[in-house]
């Protein structure tokens, strides 16, 4: 029973931390550096910072999530030769 479970549980977790990148590009390529009313009444405005921490965060927080789970799991099978 528990192992049937993993293979949603990973794919929801890839699906968020894929949302969140995404999200977190798009932010990045949208937002007008040099106009703070573009940005003003986003979540975590009025500052810059607060706006990219608020929106691209989760997805830097899922991507290294991924990578040292990934790491975890793919360190076992090259330790054993598989």
């Amino acid at each position: 029973m528990k192992r049937a479970l993993r293979r949603p549980g990973w794919s929801m977790i890839l699906l968020f931390a894929t949302y969140a990148v995404i999200r977190g590009a798009v932010e990045l390529a949208t937002v007008h550096w040099g106009d703070p009313a573009s940005y003003r009444d986003d979540w975590g405005g009025p500052s810059l910072l607060g706006v990219l921490v608020v929106h691209t965060g989760p997805g830097v927080a899922g991507v290294v999530l991924l990578i040292f789970a990934w790491r975890r799991h793919g360190g076992h099978d090259r330790r054993f030769g598989r």
